[in-house]
Protein backbone atom coordinates (compact mmCIF):
# COMPACT_ATOMS: atom_id res chain seq x y z
CA UNK A 1 0.00 0.00 0.00
CA UNK A 2 2.78 2.48 0.92
CA UNK A 3 4.33 1.85 -1.92
CA UNK A 4 1.24 2.00 -4.69
CA UNK A 5 0.72 5.63 -2.43
CA UNK A 6 4.77 6.67 -2.84
CA UNK A 7 4.26 5.74 -6.83
CA UNK A 8 0.79 7.90 -7.02
CA UNK A 9 2.38 10.59 -5.06
CA UNK A 10 5.21 11.03 -7.28
CA UNK A 11 3.35 10.42 -10.48
CA UNK A 12 1.70 13.28 -9.81
CA UNK A 13 4.67 15.50 -8.56
CA UNK A 14 5.84 15.17 -12.39
CA UNK A 15 2.83 15.42 -13.85
CA UNK A 16 2.91 19.50 -11.74
CA UNK A 17 5.93 20.25 -12.52
CA UNK A 18 6.11 18.77 -16.25
CA UNK A 19 4.34 21.79 -17.70
CA UNK A 20 6.87 24.40 -16.25
CA UNK A 21 9.68 22.71 -17.05
CA UNK A 22 8.88 22.22 -20.99
CA UNK A 23 7.08 25.83 -20.75
CA UNK A 24 7.22 27.21 -24.45
CA UNK A 25 9.81 30.75 -24.68
CA UNK A 26 8.55 33.42 -24.02
CA UNK A 27 5.28 32.87 -22.18
CA UNK A 28 5.82 36.55 -21.15
CA UNK A 29 6.82 40.10 -22.09
CA UNK A 30 10.14 40.28 -23.03
CA UNK A 31 11.95 43.53 -22.09
CA UNK A 32 14.32 44.83 -24.15
CA UNK A 33 16.83 46.82 -21.76
CA UNK A 34 18.48 50.18 -23.60
CA UNK A 35 21.31 51.65 -21.22
CA UNK A 36 20.49 55.33 -22.82
CA UNK A 37 18.31 57.69 -22.32
CA UNK A 38 15.00 57.81 -24.54
CA UNK A 39 15.58 59.58 -28.09
CA UNK A 40 18.79 58.47 -28.42
CA UNK A 41 20.18 56.62 -31.80
CA UNK A 42 20.44 53.57 -29.48
CA UNK A 43 16.89 54.12 -28.31
CA UNK A 44 15.56 54.44 -31.83
CA UNK A 45 17.09 51.72 -33.08
CA UNK A 46 16.41 49.35 -30.11
CA UNK A 47 12.60 50.64 -30.70
CA UNK A 48 12.86 49.47 -34.38
CA UNK A 49 13.59 45.87 -33.57
CA UNK A 50 11.30 45.74 -30.51
CA UNK A 51 8.42 46.58 -32.59
CA UNK A 52 9.45 43.55 -35.20
CA UNK A 53 10.54 41.21 -33.19
CA UNK A 54 7.50 41.11 -30.82
CA UNK A 55 5.05 39.60 -33.49
CA UNK A 56 7.13 36.68 -34.44
CA UNK A 57 7.51 36.00 -30.83
CA UNK A 58 4.09 36.04 -30.52
CA UNK A 59 4.65 38.17 -27.23
CA UNK A 60 5.00 42.28 -26.29
CA UNK A 61 8.56 43.46 -26.36
CA UNK A 62 8.90 46.25 -24.26
CA UNK A 63 11.75 48.62 -24.39
CA UNK A 64 13.22 49.91 -20.15
CA UNK A 65 15.76 52.57 -20.50
CA UNK A 66 17.87 52.39 -17.99
CA UNK A 67 20.46 55.28 -18.50
CA UNK A 68 23.22 56.30 -15.96
CA UNK A 69 27.22 54.94 -15.33
CA UNK A 70 27.48 54.62 -18.63
CA UNK A 71 25.34 51.99 -19.43
CA UNK A 72 26.57 49.73 -16.06
CA UNK A 73 23.35 50.60 -14.33
CA UNK A 74 21.79 48.39 -17.12
CA UNK A 75 24.49 45.95 -18.21
CA UNK A 76 24.51 45.12 -14.20
CA UNK A 77 20.35 44.69 -14.43
CA UNK A 78 20.42 42.51 -17.40
CA UNK A 79 23.72 40.34 -16.15
CA UNK A 80 21.61 39.93 -12.94
CA UNK A 81 18.39 38.78 -14.12
CA UNK A 82 16.53 35.27 -14.76
CA UNK A 83 18.71 33.74 -17.52
CA UNK A 84 15.04 32.49 -19.30
CA UNK A 85 15.42 35.07 -22.25
CA UNK A 86 12.35 37.33 -20.84
CA UNK A 87 15.05 39.92 -20.56
CA UNK A 88 17.27 41.05 -23.27
CA UNK A 89 19.71 44.00 -23.42
CA UNK A 90 20.81 46.24 -26.06
CA UNK A 91 24.30 46.60 -25.52
CA UNK A 92 27.00 48.38 -27.96
CA UNK A 93 30.33 49.01 -27.99
CA UNK A 94 30.65 51.24 -24.64
CA UNK A 95 28.97 48.80 -22.30
CA UNK A 96 30.83 45.90 -23.65
CA UNK A 97 34.24 47.17 -24.47
CA UNK A 98 34.92 50.46 -23.83
CA UNK A 99 34.00 51.13 -20.56
CA UNK A 100 35.08 47.46 -19.38
CA UNK A 101 38.47 48.27 -20.87
CA UNK A 102 38.84 51.96 -18.92
CA UNK A 103 37.32 50.53 -15.13
CA UNK A 104 36.36 47.76 -13.08
CA UNK A 105 33.20 47.28 -13.60
CA UNK A 106 30.34 44.54 -11.38
CA UNK A 107 29.66 42.84 -14.46
CA UNK A 108 31.86 41.30 -17.06
CA UNK A 109 30.96 41.81 -20.75
CA UNK A 110 32.17 38.25 -21.59
CA UNK A 111 31.01 35.92 -18.58
CA UNK A 112 27.89 37.82 -17.61
CA UNK A 113 26.35 37.58 -20.87
CA UNK A 114 24.78 35.30 -23.51
CA UNK A 115 25.68 37.31 -27.03
CA UNK A 116 22.20 36.60 -29.32
CA UNK A 117 23.26 38.21 -32.36
CA UNK A 118 25.10 41.61 -33.69
CA UNK A 119 22.38 44.34 -35.32
CA UNK A 120 25.19 46.33 -36.76
CA UNK A 121 27.73 49.28 -37.24
CA UNK A 122 27.88 53.04 -37.36
CA UNK A 123 30.50 55.20 -37.85
CA UNK A 124 31.60 58.20 -35.91
CA UNK A 125 30.76 61.12 -37.08
CA UNK A 126 32.72 64.46 -35.35
CA UNK A 127 30.06 67.72 -35.54
CA UNK A 128 29.80 71.10 -34.64
CA UNK A 129 27.44 73.73 -33.27
CA UNK A 130 26.77 75.46 -36.23
CA UNK A 131 26.77 78.68 -34.77
CA UNK A 132 30.31 77.98 -33.78
CA UNK A 133 33.25 79.53 -35.75
CA UNK A 134 34.62 76.31 -35.63
CA UNK A 135 34.48 76.35 -39.90
CA UNK A 136 36.56 72.91 -40.57
CA UNK A 137 38.84 70.30 -38.39
CA UNK A 138 42.12 72.43 -39.69
CA UNK A 139 40.41 75.44 -38.22
CA UNK A 140 39.02 73.84 -35.29
CA UNK A 141 42.97 72.58 -34.82
CA UNK A 142 44.79 75.84 -35.31
CA UNK A 143 42.13 77.54 -33.10
CA UNK A 144 42.66 74.80 -30.18
CA UNK A 145 46.78 75.15 -30.27
CA UNK A 146 46.82 79.20 -30.09
CA UNK A 147 43.89 79.06 -26.95
CA UNK A 148 44.05 75.26 -25.84
CA UNK A 149 40.43 73.94 -24.09
CA UNK A 150 38.83 77.07 -26.19
CA UNK A 151 36.24 74.52 -27.05
CA UNK A 152 34.43 71.95 -25.10
CA UNK A 153 33.48 68.76 -26.33
CA UNK A 154 30.18 66.63 -25.69
CA UNK A 155 30.16 63.11 -24.52
CA UNK A 156 27.58 59.97 -23.53
CA UNK A 157 29.75 59.52 -20.32
CA UNK A 158 33.40 58.92 -19.22
CA UNK A 159 33.87 55.30 -21.19
CA UNK A 160 31.66 55.79 -24.04
CA UNK A 161 32.51 55.96 -27.83
CA UNK A 162 32.03 59.50 -28.18
CA UNK A 163 34.29 59.95 -24.94
CA UNK A 164 37.27 57.88 -26.46
CA UNK A 165 36.82 59.70 -29.91
CA UNK A 166 37.38 63.03 -28.87
CA UNK A 167 40.19 61.48 -26.39
CA UNK A 168 41.44 60.02 -29.41
CA UNK A 169 41.35 63.40 -31.66
CA UNK A 170 42.86 65.41 -28.25
CA UNK A 171 45.87 63.12 -28.48
CA UNK A 172 46.19 62.65 -32.30
CA UNK A 173 45.95 66.53 -33.39
CA UNK A 174 48.25 67.26 -30.08
CA UNK A 175 45.37 69.49 -28.96
CA UNK A 176 43.19 70.20 -25.81
CA UNK A 177 39.52 70.31 -25.55
CA UNK A 178 37.47 70.74 -22.27
CA UNK A 179 35.37 66.90 -21.96
CA UNK A 180 31.75 67.52 -20.64
CA UNK A 181 30.03 64.20 -20.06
CA UNK A 182 26.55 63.41 -20.22
CA UNK A 183 24.03 60.69 -19.15
CA UNK A 184 23.73 59.40 -22.51
CA UNK A 185 23.94 60.65 -25.92
CA UNK A 186 20.87 62.17 -26.47
CA UNK A 187 21.47 65.03 -23.37
CA UNK A 188 24.64 65.19 -25.08
CA UNK A 189 23.03 65.86 -28.41
CA UNK A 190 20.63 68.45 -27.19
CA UNK A 191 23.51 70.92 -25.43
CA UNK A 192 25.52 70.46 -28.45
CA UNK A 193 22.39 71.72 -30.60
CA UNK A 194 21.97 74.11 -27.90
CA UNK A 195 25.58 75.87 -28.44
CA UNK A 196 26.33 74.53 -24.69
CA UNK A 197 29.09 72.46 -25.80
CA UNK A 198 30.70 73.45 -29.11
CA UNK A 199 32.13 69.72 -30.46
CA UNK A 200 30.91 66.20 -30.37
CA UNK A 201 31.41 62.70 -31.44
CA UNK A 202 28.10 61.12 -31.98
CA UNK A 203 27.42 57.49 -33.95
CA UNK A 204 26.55 58.48 -37.11
CA UNK A 205 23.11 57.24 -36.32
CA UNK A 206 21.99 59.26 -33.87
CA UNK A 207 23.10 62.74 -35.90
CA UNK A 208 22.51 62.22 -39.25
CA UNK A 209 19.02 63.97 -38.67
CA UNK A 210 20.51 66.77 -37.13
CA UNK A 211 22.72 67.38 -39.50
CA UNK A 212 20.32 67.32 -42.80
CA UNK A 213 17.79 69.82 -40.18
CA UNK A 214 21.32 71.77 -40.21
CA UNK A 215 21.42 71.86 -36.42
CA UNK A 216 24.49 70.53 -36.84
CA UNK A 217 27.78 70.92 -38.23
CA UNK A 218 29.58 67.82 -40.00
CA UNK A 219 33.46 68.58 -39.67
CA UNK A 220 34.56 64.90 -40.43
CA UNK A 221 34.13 61.01 -40.18
CA UNK A 222 36.17 59.19 -37.29
CA UNK A 223 35.88 56.18 -40.01
CA UNK A 224 37.89 54.16 -42.11
CA UNK A 225 35.83 55.76 -45.74
CA UNK A 226 33.66 58.60 -46.39
CA UNK A 227 29.36 58.34 -46.23
CA UNK A 228 27.14 57.77 -49.19
CA UNK A 229 24.49 59.70 -47.23
CA UNK A 230 27.48 62.45 -46.57
CA UNK A 231 29.70 62.68 -49.59
CA UNK A 232 31.01 65.73 -49.17
CA UNK A 233 32.39 65.20 -45.55
CA UNK A 234 35.94 64.22 -45.55
CA UNK A 235 37.14 61.72 -42.72
CA UNK A 236 39.44 62.36 -40.44
CA UNK A 237 42.49 60.74 -42.36
CA UNK A 238 42.06 63.01 -45.10
CA UNK A 239 42.20 65.92 -42.76
CA UNK A 240 45.95 65.13 -41.63
CA UNK A 241 44.49 63.50 -38.54
CA UNK A 242 45.48 59.58 -38.04
CA UNK A 243 44.33 56.90 -35.18
CA UNK A 244 40.87 58.53 -35.03
CA UNK A 245 38.86 55.71 -36.60
CA UNK A 246 36.00 54.54 -33.98
CA UNK A 247 33.19 52.27 -35.72
CA UNK A 248 30.45 51.78 -33.16
CA UNK A 249 28.46 48.41 -32.80
CA UNK A 250 25.57 47.57 -31.83
CA UNK A 251 23.66 44.15 -30.54
CA UNK A 252 21.36 41.62 -28.31
CA UNK A 253 22.60 40.14 -24.95
CA UNK A 254 20.93 37.87 -23.01
CA UNK A 255 22.20 37.08 -19.41
CA UNK A 256 24.47 34.47 -19.18
CA UNK A 257 23.21 30.52 -18.54
CA UNK A 258 20.48 31.19 -20.99
CA UNK A 259 19.36 28.20 -22.63
CA UNK A 260 21.30 27.87 -25.75
CA UNK A 261 18.17 26.62 -27.12
CA UNK A 262 16.25 30.31 -26.18
CA UNK A 263 19.29 32.16 -27.71
CA UNK A 264 19.34 30.27 -30.78
CA UNK A 265 15.89 31.31 -31.09
CA UNK A 266 15.98 35.16 -30.38
CA UNK A 267 19.22 35.14 -32.71
CA UNK A 268 17.06 33.27 -35.69
CA UNK A 269 14.33 35.62 -34.83
CA UNK A 270 16.87 38.57 -34.53
CA UNK A 271 18.06 37.91 -37.86
CA UNK A 272 14.75 37.48 -39.93
CA UNK A 273 13.96 40.87 -37.95
CA UNK A 274 17.18 42.86 -39.52
CA UNK A 275 16.72 40.78 -42.82
CA UNK A 276 13.13 42.40 -43.45
CA UNK A 277 13.46 45.49 -46.41
CA UNK A 278 11.41 47.68 -44.03
CA UNK A 279 13.61 47.62 -41.15
CA UNK A 280 17.05 47.52 -42.64
CA UNK A 281 15.57 50.99 -44.69
CA UNK A 282 14.65 52.18 -41.21
CA UNK A 283 17.72 51.51 -39.87
CA UNK A 284 20.07 52.37 -42.80
CA UNK A 285 18.28 55.86 -43.57
CA UNK A 286 19.94 57.45 -39.89
CA UNK A 287 23.18 55.55 -40.67
CA UNK A 288 23.39 52.52 -39.58
CA UNK A 289 24.77 49.70 -41.51
CA UNK A 290 22.91 46.37 -40.72
CA UNK A 291 24.48 43.32 -40.43
CA UNK A 292 23.60 39.77 -38.50
CA UNK A 293 25.26 36.83 -36.89
CA UNK A 294 25.47 33.95 -35.16
CA UNK A 295 25.54 34.27 -31.57
CA UNK A 296 28.94 33.00 -31.18
CA UNK A 297 30.57 35.35 -33.61
CA UNK A 298 29.01 37.79 -31.86
CA UNK A 299 30.85 36.91 -28.93
CA UNK A 300 34.42 36.44 -30.48
CA UNK A 301 33.32 40.27 -31.46
CA UNK A 302 32.76 41.57 -28.41
CA UNK A 303 36.29 39.15 -26.64
CA UNK A 304 38.43 40.97 -29.70
CA UNK A 305 36.86 44.51 -29.09
CA UNK A 306 37.89 44.28 -25.01
CA UNK A 307 41.43 43.34 -25.95
CA UNK A 308 41.71 46.50 -28.76
CA UNK A 309 40.05 49.23 -26.09
CA UNK A 310 42.37 48.14 -23.33
CA UNK A 311 44.93 48.85 -25.71
CA UNK A 312 43.96 52.27 -26.84
CA UNK A 313 43.40 53.33 -23.18
CA UNK A 314 46.75 52.75 -22.35
CA UNK A 315 47.96 54.25 -25.21
CA UNK A 316 45.65 57.35 -25.09
CA UNK A 317 46.15 57.34 -21.41
CA UNK A 318 42.46 57.80 -20.83
CA UNK A 319 41.44 58.27 -17.26
CA UNK A 320 38.78 57.30 -15.83
CA UNK A 321 36.69 59.63 -13.59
Amino acid sequence: MNRRLLATALAAAIAFLAPSAQAAFPDKTVTLVVPTAPGGGNDAMARIIAQKLGPLLGQTVVVDNKAGANGAIASEFVARAPADGHTLMFGYIATHAMSPALQKLRYDPVTDFAPVGLVGYSPTLMVAHPGSAIKDVKDLVAQLKAKPERYAYASAGNGTAPHFAAELFNLSAGVSMLGVPYKGSAPALTDTIAGQTQVMFPSFFSALPHVKADKLKALAIAGPKRSTQLPNVPTLKEMGIDGVEVQQWYGIFAPAKTPKAVVDQLNKLLNQVLTDKDTMKRIEDQGADVDTSTPEQFGQLVKTEVVKWTAVVQKAKIKPD
